[in-house]
């Protein structure tokens, strides 16, 4: 474990003042995306953008500025190369459990949804707001804020708290979350392992990726 650095917990008016202007702000997106003021993933790509700015500015104005949540830039470089090599170690686990279920019969590729109704110019989009973007604010939020606000009691109940909240956010109907929940799970780790946002940022990116485009090869 990176002991060279022990991150501070996320004061609860960073946390709070966070998630009111994302829960604001998602409130706005989706009202415009339903009166068709603007095309969906438009409107994701500009909030997420705006969360991420604000997020960024409230811990200048009442934290320690990016190093309070671990993401200080001369952290980046190492945190990127940290990501990969997480990203690798994953995807093979993963490749080896894609191989068992084909030989017991049953397509992986189910765990990974449907493929993408997107061609052209939108599927370009689509990966720029759902692969890079929507991947930084929400680390930012679920890791840097959420998980950094309540390791303070723990780091195993910080790892659980943070990804039912992660994969509740992202549930869509009666479908269980195992992505979510797998994804929630190895981003809480990576970070408190690493001390390092940019770990679980880079993680988060590439396996999104992988996710939207392995379906469109096969």
């Amino acid at each position: 474990m990176n002991t060279e650095k022990i991150l501070p917990p996320v004061e609860w008016k960073i946390l709070l003042a966070s998630a009111s202007i994302i829960f604001t702000l998602e409130i706005a997106a989706g009202t415009a995306v339903s009166k068709k003021w603007v095309a969906p993933f438009m409107a994701i790509g500009f909030v997420r953008l705006l969360e991420t700015f604000f997020m960024v500015m409230l811990v200048f104005q009442y934290g320690k500025g990016l190093s309070s949540i671990g993401l200080a830039q001369k952290l980046w470089l190492k945190g990127l190369k940290k990501g990969f090599i997480w990203s690798a170690a994953f995807g093979i686990l993963t490749g080896i459990l894609f191989v068992i279920l084909y030989v017991f019969q049953t397509n992986p590729l189910i765990l990974l949804g449907r493929r993408l109704p997107f061609t052209g110019q939108e599927l370009i989009f689509f990966l720029l707001v759902a692969g890079f973007i929507s991947p930084v604010a929400e680390e930012i939020f679920f890791r840097g804020m959420v998980f950094g606000f309540l390791r303070r009691w723990g780091v195993i109940q910080a790892v659980i708290i943070s990804t039912v909240i992660f994969a509740f956010i992202h549930s869509r109907g009666m479908n269980f979350p195992l992505t979510q929940i797998v994804g929630g799970i190895l981003f809480a780790i990576a970070y408190e392992f690493e001390k390092n946002l940019m770990v679980p940022i880079t993680i988060h990116i590439l396996g999104n990726m992988a996710i939207f485009i392995i379906p469109l090869l096969v």
